[in-house]
């Protein structure tokens, strides 16, 4: 193994796990990685370094300003949509003034009905699974769990239905970080300040509507680059989560019988996933405040940090192989840690339609099983997300629910 690791390739896409223990082996809980074009970065791969870089916003700052690279990142660098520069959101926003953000957020997402929360994922689901159900057969990633999320959350911002199926593209597309993925930011900014401009006139009950009335004095723009970025990490992840647990319940026989009525194991899946299979694999990012050590690494004023949940999830340090994931055990950090982790309302969101997708899939679809071999199922190339690219299925072909009574 190189001095440093390119954080791309099939392998990040087809071993992970088995190249974390690589790069343990050679490097430590903290090795060195380079992203696109070889700019340098370090990779925080054990559960106690993560645990504490995310625990220490003062020395590992999300400020990106502090970045010792910056003279050498070109302006069409790809990677540039998720480790970004002068944007105004709350990835980028430190202290007291980070913590009001996060509050304002919160706030608006906890003020969400959850029973309206699951009618409108059921909703969107069983129309989702309507055009399918017919056929006998369907891709449960594209035509599915990549169009879920963003049309429940876009119900709950205040987008018209006709508006989600450009927000997912736009928000594949950033969190991607290939050619398009500027451009997809860009479409994601100016839709969300339309919203924002459109509720500043015409308030309703909704997410957008409780942002703007917060009493900490965000701008607009604030409000609008905060509402790219709850999509993007909102729609991304949890489509994931949908397509990854559905993968474990169609492939591990402990989840068979979820499979044919019960429905005990869907949360017991979907959390082994965020242990072992999470769709965020790496985030972006912490920035060093000062010199100092981590992992036996010197770690340089400006260095920039990635998180590496699925690495650190799977440490040996603090787990044991064969340990059990199942049984409410949550200690992962799939949904991050410390001021920036994912706020609680914002998870419980990401649960509810998760959970309601998953089972809305296996009672309207019969004896459905995979149409291909399990090992021929391939990965998304995002260095940050670990997400199936497809997931086709066959079952017993059913009418669509409005033909029949329910």
């Amino acid at each position: 193994m190189s001095a440093h690791v390119p954080l791309s390739g099939p392998r990040f896409r087809t071993e992970p796990d088995r190249l974390y223990r690589e790069m343990r082996g050679e490097h430590g809980p903290v090795a060195p990685v380079l992203l696109d074009g070889d700019v340098p970065a370090w990779l925080v791969l054990g559960y106690r370094e993560l645990h504490q870089v995310t625990g220490d916003p003062v020395l590992f700052s999300r400020d990106s300003e502090l970045w010792n690279q910056w003279e050498r990142i070109p302006p069409d660098w790809p990677h540039l949509p998720m480790i970004g520069r002068g944007q105004p959101s709350i990835l980028y926003t430190v202290g007291e003034r980070h913590r009001e953000r996060a509050a304002m957020i919160g706030s608006a997402l906890e003020e969400a009905d959850p029973v309206e929360l699951r009618a409108y994922t059921e909703q969107f689901a069983d129309e989702l699974i309507d055009a399918v159900c017919a056929r006998g057969e369907a891709d449960l990633v594209k035509e599915y769990a990549t169009r879920l999320p963003v049309r429940v959350m876009a119900r709950l911002f205040g987008f018209t239905d006709e508006e989600a199926p450009g927000l997912v593209a736009a928000a594949t597309d950033m969190v991607d970080g290939r050619e398009a993925g500027a451009t997809g930011q860009r479409h994601l900014v100016a839709s969300m300040g339309q919203l924002v401009t459109d509720r500043r006139m015409r308030p309703a009950d909704d997410v957008v509507s409780r942002l703007l009335a917060n009493p900490y004095g965000f701008t607009d723009e604030e409000i609008a680059h905060d509402l790219m970025i709850m999509v993007a990490a909102g729609n991304e992840p949890t489509a994931g989560w949908i397509g990854n647990s559905l993968r474990l319940m169609l492939t591990d026989e402990r989840f068979a019988a979820s499979l044919f009525g019960g429905r005990s194991s869907v949360a017991d899946a979907m959390n082994e996933v965020l242990w072992e299979d999470a769709p965020v694999q790496t985030m972006p990012g912490r920035w060093a405040s000062r010199d100092t050590r981590l992992g036996g690494r010197h770690i340089r004023t400006g260095d920039l940090l990635l998180l590496g949940l699925q690495g650190a999830n799977s440490d040996p340090q603090v787990r044991t192989a064969g340990s059990p994931l199942t049984g409410g055990n949550n200690a992962h950090f799939s949904f991050g840690h410390g001021e920036h982790r994912c706020p609680f309302p914002a998870q419980e969101v990401a649960e509810v339609i998760a959970r309601t997708g998953i089972e809305v899939v296996l009672d309207r679809l019969p004896d459905i099983d995979l149409a291909v071999p399990a090992g021929t199922l391939s990965r998304r190339p995002s260095p940050w997300l670990r997400t199936l690219t497809e997931l086709p299925v066959r079952f017993t072909p059913t009418p669509p629910l409005g033909t029949v009574p329910r």
